[in-house]
């Protein structure tokens, strides 16, 4: 028989310990006994209810409708004056970014440390999540490599707070094409995945898909140089084979792009969404009609970073870029293009999100419904979200609870009481 010396006892001690210890995320929790929750009406993603109430079984959405007993065993949380609606969802953030006058953007990418940025993401998405958005599409890390992959992988496992998260990883540019860009003779790391050629891009989509990408995002056009237009960067062929690699294993690819012939390209080539769209043309947009291809108009993200620029909103005339935004949206709007709901979050600050929403209203003449419409079952059905969106027997129960009718003011999705995610209360009045 093997004996074993004190010091190796303390040893094997010692790692049964750790083991056990470690094992404990890992063991199964409690169920949550069912959930009856009864506000003054509900909003199941499409039209608002009144008297209705919703049951919550585990992490999904048992019954809807009036009039619901509550289970055996169960509890009723009682939510007077305040409207349920889904888990909103967030289409255009970037967790890795803060807000551009807090830094800029070149020395967030060269100057912060990667232990820096995911410790602010961290508290990014907990931000994200107490404001309603219980899923978030997070479109690129901007020079963070693919951390997003691990704060996702966080989340999902219950380590940290936030919202359900797509992620984009590092993005694809042209090589030259994107930045940070100081001295000609200096290189230094990029905002994003420089990629050229047929073989370039189909290596580096499939790069990015086996180290954690949902989504692949690619940037049809940029700027070349400082104070130069934005231009088309990849070809029709590039585009192309970007997006037939990545739909083959069986993920979407997004285009930022603001030229027309970008917006072009991208569509033909079938991407999901284009994002900004600020120079679209209504030739471009009824071609994306015709091909199913929405369009996510980060309309905040422009209007904040005049605001950084000094424009004081109500006073004087609309800075160029704004009012080039006004005007594209009077041709998306004649056009009616699909309209995705996300704001760049990040140039702005993370749990604002709800500022598009309302810039969407006040400035661009949508109804609050057509943006709530949006933001809920409409993101869901755009990036195939088929289990939320909606309040319907079956789906994930992640809801929100907010003062007041957000069908007819907007600015009532700031005012959130309740926020759960899975059946478990993130947020209670």
């Amino acid at each position: 028989m093997l004996s074993l010396s004190r010091s190796h006892r303390y040893c094997w001690f010692f790692l049964l310990g750790f083991l056990l210890c470690s094992a404990q995320p890992l063991l199964a929790q409690p169920t949550p006994p069912p959930t009856l929750l009864r506000p003054a009406a509900v909003f199941d993603g499409e039209t608002l209810h009144p008297g209705w109430q919703v049951l919550i079984e585990g992490d999904r959405i048992t019954a809807v409708g009036p009039n619901l007993p509550t289970p055996a065993g169960g509890r009723t949380l009682e939510l007077p004056g305040l409207t349920l609606l889904p888990g909103l969802i967030e289409g255009h953030s970037h967790l890795l970014l803060h807000p551009y006058n807090e830094t800029p953007w070149n020395d967030q990418v060269l100057l912060e440390s990667q232990a820096l940025r995911v410790a602010r993401a961290t508290a990014h998405a907990q931000r994200t999540l107490l404001a309603g958005f219980t899923t978030a599409r997070d479109l690129g890390t901007e020079g963070a490599g693919y951390a997003d992959v691990g704060i996702k992988q966080a989340i999902d496992q219950g380590i940290i707070p936030g919202p359900r998260m797509l992620v984009a990883t590092r993005a694809l540019v042209a090589t030259g094409s994107y930045g940070p860009k100081l001295s000609t003779d200096v290189e230094v790391p990029q905002g994003a995945q420089e990629a050229d050629g047929p073989e370039g891009v189909v290596r580096a989509v499939r790069e990015q898909i086996g180290r954690g990408a949902d989504i692949i995002k690619v940037y049809a056009d940029y700027r070349w140089g400082k104070g130069e237009p934005a231009r088309p960067t990849f070809s029709q062929e590039e585009l192309n084979l970007i997006v037939q690699t990545a739909n083959a294993a069986g993920r979407p690819v997004v285009a930022h792009s603001s030229t027309p012939e970008g917006m072009r390209r991208a569509v033909l080539a079938g991407v999901q969404t284009i994002e900004h769209g600020d120079g679209g043309t209504l030739e471009v947009f009824k071609l994306m009609k015709q091909r199913g291809v929405a369009l996510c108009p980060t309309v905040a993200a422009g209007d904040a970073i005049a605001q950084y620029q000094g424009w004081r909103k109500g006073q004087g005339a609309l800075p160029e870029r704004v009012q080039q935004k006004h005007t594209s949206m009077q041709a998306v709007l004649k056009s009616g293009v699909t309209l995705a709901f996300g704001g760049d979050v990040g140039v702005f600050l993370h749990g604002d999100n709800v500022r598009e929403a309302e810039l969407l209203v006040q400035d661009y003449g949508l109804s609050a419904l057509t943006v709530l419409r949006q933001a809920t079952s409409g993101n869901a059905r755009i990036f195939g979200l088929v289990d939320r969106g909606r309040i319907q027997t079956g789906l994930l129960a992640d809801l929100v609870a907010v003062q007041g009718d957000p069908t007819h003011d907007v600015t009532a999705l700031r005012q959130v009481r309740l926020v759960m995610k899975g059946g478990a209360l993130v947020k209670q009045p």
